[in-house]
């Protein structure tokens, strides 16, 4: 950690899968002298690409962190995934980062998983600067790329570099605040650039871009707006420090450009990050609640009581279980005991390591601001927070996304039944968006994930890394259930057992609710009312544990139950025989019952698809998704004759829509898809989904 906080940024580089997150990382490692080689992810030599999957497949799977130094700062980056498939890696790195770098391709401009990713900092509002990358590519336009952020993403975009030539021509960017050109040499790797003049025939467009820029930026500093309208003109510093006011008020999106295959742009990035990305100091505090839910700041100082977020967990091969945690006050030291409020078991950390992608160097302790990871403590999970003794504090924990598809596993020989087993538990415990289910109805075990891609990587790992050989089915959708009417249920445990009497009566009310009526990140709501002459307050917690863990089997296909508020609103107790058991048991009768006596809906997942097409294609594509239940949202023309289609659909109509897309297209349509929402399923569709699960 640099000795003064405001030397340090925590920043991840994000954007739509192919446009050069890892590439542009890679030059930013061998510019700071952290590697002295550069690896290619098209060559699987990347350093941020460690995974096995990763070098085969050329994709970025799981965020990878590292730290450089650059002007004297240190940068802790996250390169993170561009496929939707593994989306809860932005998520929960974003939950914990001060600033990020969206970069654009320069062909395709504001893809579809670019929109994606930017909403996700939207709703963390992590400042950001944007690079537009592939500037030397056949197709490049640096202004389409701006007029798409601003139609599509922000207003408040604007560039602080502009391009010099284009696509094969491409040489090198004019900085609008140097009021320079900047050029690298090609025969040192980009190691070397220069600044020049700006060339006669730049200079009226690289004057019109720098006005509209000092009166955009004018207005975030008192100071800096006072000396512009005194002079129309600033100085450097004073522009930066304007740049650097709006972005950190989230106001204000710098645009800078480059190639970062073919070297150019990437120190001026860095430059950026450090000038005008935040500090830990420059953001508003972050918050966590005490024991009586009260909002309580927590101090960015290495001095403060300690409080960190685990955000990832890694199961390493030599090490086991890594804990990466976002430190947010305080000091953790090696050999500390810290407690972990959301089970309030405590650990002793017996390691601690910075991370630089699957490499790793020992540390003797951790401050505020600092992102590292602990070894081995098999307690602690993603979205815990963690703290010293003496106050209870917690962090508002990481939403992810549900899983939508699933498949049938098992071993293939006996043997490794127990090793399938493991290894589905330690997997599960890294990825959120990964679950094992046990079907009653089958008896298979089923793997839930993001999609297609997700579970094949997963199945891959499994014999890669565990040794496990297993037979998979085809994917199946992963549905959930729900209630269309209110039901008041009863439920009763009232015997003798071994002696001994055991009596409860409990009775709810379940009532549906809409995704809107839910607090972020809840599933199901229960409420309480009644009062201890019904039942006494010591048994209360167990009426609403089970009741809740009653919602995870659904009568109708034993998936879980959503979107229930369920209400305690009467019962009976026994001074002597009634028990927490008891009770807990006639809980989940009412649930039960309840549920069974309910009209129960099946909801399926919905997927926003985006389909990039030539026009003479958008007429048949439109009435095949139409034929396939989708709701038409939008269609934005694009550049070079072409057409965004973006489309609301159900899952289980998508299944071979790559196959079904090329021939609608003659091979020149393109699509991608993520998890919108889960919605009621018609009662036909209904009908037929459960015809088919019961063989039928």
């Amino acid at each position: 950690m640099p000795e003064n906080l405001q030397d340090l940024r925590n920043i991840g580089i994000m954007a739509h899968i192919d446009a050069g997150k890892t590439t542009t990382t890679e030059r930013m490692l061998y510019y700071s002298g952290i590697i002295h080689r550069m690896g290619e992810v098209h060559d699987g030599n990347a350093v941020m690409d460690w995974m096995i999957q990763e070098k085969e497949r050329g994709i970025t799977i799981t965020s990878a962190v590292t730290t450089i130094f650059w002007n004297n700062e240190q940068i802790n980056i996250i390169d993170t995934p561009g496929h939707v498939d593994f989306t809860a890696e932005v998520e929960r790195s974003l939950r914990i980062l001060d600033g990020a770098v969206g970069i654009f391709c320069a062909v395709g401009g504001v893809e579809p998983q670019s929109e994606t990713v930017w909403h996700q900092a939207d709703r963390y509002r992590v400042p950001r600067i944007a690079f537009v990358n592939k500037m030397d590519r056949a197709g490049a336009d640096f202004d389409n790329v701006i007029d798409m952020i601003h139609g599509r993403l922000t207003k408040n975009a604007l560039p602080i570099q502009i391009p010099v030539g284009k696509e094969d021509k491409f040489s090198g960017v004019i900085d609008l605040v140097k009021m320079k050109m900047i050029v690298w040499d090609k025969t040192t790797m980009g190691l070397e650039y220069e600044l020049k003049d700006i060339p006669a025939e730049l200079k009226q467009v690289s004057q019109e871009a720098r006005l509209k820029l000092l009166e955009h930026v004018a207005v975030f500093d008192d100071t800096v707006l006072e000396k512009y309208l005194e002079t129309e003109d600033l100085a450097e510093e004073d522009i930066i420090l304007a740049i650097r006011q709006g972005v950190i008020k989230y106001q204000f999106v710098p645009v800078l450009c480059g190639s970062s295959l073919k070297n150019i742009g990437v120190q001026p990035l860095l430059d950026a990050v450090t000038l005008l990305l935040p500090s830990p100091l420059d953001v508003p505090p972050a918050k966590a609640l005490d024991n009586k839910e009260r909002e309580v700041e927590l101090e960015p100082k290495a001095t403060a009581f300690f409080v960190a977020l685990i955000f990832k967990v890694q199961i390493d091969k030599y090490l086991g279980k890594l804990i990466y945690i976002r430190v947010y006050s305080g000091t953790l030291r090696k050999g500390d005991t810290v407690v972990n409020q959301t089970s309030g078991k405590k650990t002793r950390i017996s390691r601690l390591l910075q991370m630089h992608s699957n490499k790793k160097t020992d540390l003797s302790e951790l401050h505020a601001g600092d992102l590292g990871a602990i070894v081995g403590a098999r307690d602690l999970q993603t979205g815990d927070t963690i703290t010293a003794f003496g106050r209870n504090l917690i962090m508002e924990k990481i939403v992810f996304p549900d899983s939508v598809i699933s498949i049938a596993i098992e071993p293939k020989t006996k043997a490794d039944q127990d090793t399938l087993s493991e290894a589905l538990l330690r997997l599960e415990e890294e990825d959120p968006t990964f679950h094992v289910i046990q079907n009653k109805e089958t008896g298979q075990t089923l793997i839930s994930g993001m999609g297609e891609l997700h579970l094949e990587i997963i199945v891959d790992r499994l014999l890669r890394e565990f040794n496990v050989r297993a037979n998979v089915g085809n994917p199946q959708v992963s549905y959930k259930e729900t209630i269309a009417a209110p039901v008041i249920s009863n439920g009763e445990f009232i015997r003798e057992m071994s002696g001994k009497g055991h009596y409860a009566v409990v009775e709810l009310r379940l009532t549906p609710l809409e995704l809107a009526d839910l607090p972020a990140g809840e599933k199901n709501i229960f409420e309480n009312h009644i009062t201890e002459d019904l039942i006494p307050s010591i048994y209360w917690e167990a009426v609403k544990k089970s009741a809740l863990s009653a919602l995870l089997d659904g009568p109708l296909m034993s998936a879980p139950v959503e979107r229930l508020k369920i209400e305690l609103i009467g019962g009976k107790f026994h001074e002597v025989d009634s028990s927490e058991t008891a009770f807990s048991i006639a809980a989940s009768i009412a649930v039960n019952l309840g549920l069974n006596k309910a009209q129960g809906v099946i909801m399926e997942p919905v997927m926003l698809v985006s389909v990039i097409t030539p026009d003479d294609f958008t007429g048949d594509i439109i009435g095949d998704i139409n034929s396939k239940r989708g709701k038409i949202e939008d269609i934005r023309p694009g550049k070079n004759s072409k057409q965004e289609i973006t489309a609301e659909v159900p899952m289980s109509e998508l299944f071979g829509y790559s196959t079904r897309l090329r021939s609608l297209s003659q091979g020149r349509a393109v699509y991608t898809m993520e998890f919108l929402k889960y919605e009621k399923t018609p009662l036909p569709i209904q009908e037929k989904i459960l015809k088919r699960m019961r063989g039928y």
